[in-house]
C-alpha cells in the first residue's frame, strides 16, 4: 500500500480513547448516574444489532463510565478510612 494511502486510512480510523480529549461528560456524573448509564451500555452491547463502530463507541463509553464509578468508590473508601483513623485517634 502506498504511503499516502496508509496515511489516508489512518485518518479515517476511529480514534482510540487515549487519542481523544481526556475530559468527557461521564467525568462529571454522580456515582448513581454513571452506574445507571453503564448498565444501559452493557445492555445495549448484550442486545447486539449495532455496527462495529457503534459497538466500539459503546465499549469506550462503558470504560469511561466504569472509571467514573471507580473514582467515586475510591473516594468513598478514602473518606471512610479517614473517618476511622480520626475515631481511632480520639
Amino acid at each position: 500500500m502506498p504511503e499516502s494511502a496508509k496515511k489516508a486510512a489512518a485518518k479515517k480510523a476511529a480514534p482510540s480513547v487515549e487519542d481523544t480529549d481526556p475530559r468527557h461528560p461521564e467525568d462529571d456524573l454522580s456515582y448513581e448516574d454513571a452506574r445507571e448509564a453503564l448498565t444501559e451500555v452493557v445492555h445495549a452491547l448484550e442486545q447486539g444489532g449495532t455496527t462495529l463502530a457503534e459497538s466500539i463507541d459503546l465499549w469506550e463509553r462503558g470504560e469511561r463510565l466504569a472509571r467514573t464509578c471507580q473514582r467515586w468508590l475510591d473516594g468513598a473508601r478514602e473518606r471512610l478510612d479517614s473517618a476511622i483513623e480520626r475515631e481511632a485517634d480520639d
